[in-house]
């Protein structure tokens, strides 16, 4: 997936401009963002903090490692019922 060009900091900050009264026309406008995407960004991030936001990434990195490490023992486990059932 593409990496957009904005840090989830800065998108926070956009955020925060449209909160503070803005329109959301007139900040979409200014960082050159669709309102599809500033909505997208407004479900996802409406209310977080910067440091919940790190926080977040960090958890989402955590939960990847240990996904693919309960797959890598679930093969080993697979691999070995299959080995011990074979008759030799």
């Amino acid at each position: 997936m593409k990496r957009g060009q904005f840090t989830e900091e800065q998108i926070i900050g956009i955020l925060r401009e449209a909160e503070a009264g803005q329109k959301v026309a007139d900040v979409c406008r200014k960082y050159g963002v669709s309102q599809s995407t500033f909505q997208r960004w407004r479900s996802a991030y409406s209310g977080m903090e910067v440091s919940q936001v790190r926080r977040l990434r960090q958890l989402e990195e955590e939960n990847r490692r240990l996904k693919y490490i309960v797959a890598d023992l679930t093969l080993d486990n697979v691999m070995l019922k299959d080995i011990t059932s074979k008759k030799w």
